[in-house]
């Protein structure tokens, strides 16, 4: 079995704390909702208004930016508004069997499998009924060429740059800096929005591990939308 590394929306408190926007005289800020200010005064006292410390302002940034979203729970309660029967969650007997990876990144070839319905200019695009197909997309192609279409996700941000959904230009990077051995030949996509669990078990994941088998992949990313 080929082993597999998720890209998920862990945050990372260092970026955040550091890429939190400056403003003049050191001031720490963010624009738009939750606007959180700091003067470098220090604290304020009750009744001189607003402003909290540099360090207090970053703690809340952190804070609010981690605080989990339990999509279980929200899913069900959104089911049950809508007076729909409950959620019919994936359940498994059996973990999936652990398979070490078998070295470094350095010396492994890198696989891809995406699920944010990205596809190559020319190819037929994902349907959203139930779509078990999958697109074969060379990882030599140019990102201008890359497409995506899904239903259950904002496009805008995939459409004006694939990367955040499909990072084929970071992962040619890492193999030009040596972190990565080499990508293989094939990165593979589909429509993530499947609702069919006996199709996806039965139809896509066979097709898929046998592509991965067939470029002689060690190692997967898995890319969730």
């Amino acid at each position: 079995m080929v082993p597999q590394l998720r890209a998920g929306s862990d945050f990372d408190s260092h970026r955040a704390v550091s890429g939190v926007p400056r403003g003049p005289h050191g001031r720490v800020g963010a624009t738009g909702r939750g606007t959180v200010r700091a003067s470098p005064k220090g604290p304020s006292t009750p009744g001189e208004g607003s402003t909290v410390t540099e360090q207090s302002a970053v703690e809340v940034i952190v804070e609010r930016r981690q605080a989990p979203i339990d999509y279980i729970d929200r899913t069900r309660e959104q089911y049950s508004g809508l007076g729909y029967p409950p959620y019919a969650w994936t359940h498994s007997e059996d973990a999936p069997p652990w398979t070490e990876v078998p070295g470094p990144l350095s010396e492994l070839r890198l696989g891809v499998i995406a699920t944010g319905g990205i596809y190559r200019a020319g190819q037929t695009a994902f349907t959203y009924k139930d779509d078990t197909t999958y697109r074969a997309i060379p990882t030599d192609v140019a990102a201008e060429e890359l497409r995506a279409t899904h239903f259950a996700y904002d496009l805008t941000d995939a459409r004006d740059d694939i990367n955040v959904v499909f990072p084929i230009d970071t992962l040619r990077a890492l193999v030009a800096e040596g972190r990565v051995g080499e990508l293989g030949p094939n990165f593979y996509t589909c429509m993530g929005g499947i609702y069919s669990q006996r199709r996806v078990s039965e139809e896509l994941a066979p097709a898929l591990v046998e592509r991965c088998l067939a470029d002689e992949l060690d190692v997967v990313l898995l890319v969730p939308v």
